[in-house]
């Protein structure tokens, strides 16, 4: 595990203490699973916004519909 300073204001660092205090989990652990919630959240966004940007690309919607076309051929006649 690699170390990391970093300076905070005054009284985001006080929000943290008392958190970790009342969580009783060191303030290290309280950053780091706050770090990991937040980028997650940062990953997801990145997600929602390439669907969002396919979603007005022609040619991307051009092949979804080529593949939905084509899943549509394998189901069932009464599945349709």
């Amino acid at each position: 595990m690699s170390t990391f300073t970093s300076s905070l204001p005054d009284d985001l660092l006080e929000m943290l203490s008392d958190q970790a205090k009342k969580l009783s989990l060191p303030k290290n652990k309280l950053i780091e699973n706050a770090l990991r919630i937040y980028l997650e959240h940062l990953r997801r966004a990145e997600y929602v916004k390439s669907y969002r940007t396919s979603s007005e690309d022609e040619e991307m919607i051009s092949l979804a519909e080529e593949g939905m076309a084509d899943y549509l051929k394998q189901l069932p006649d009464e599945a349709r």
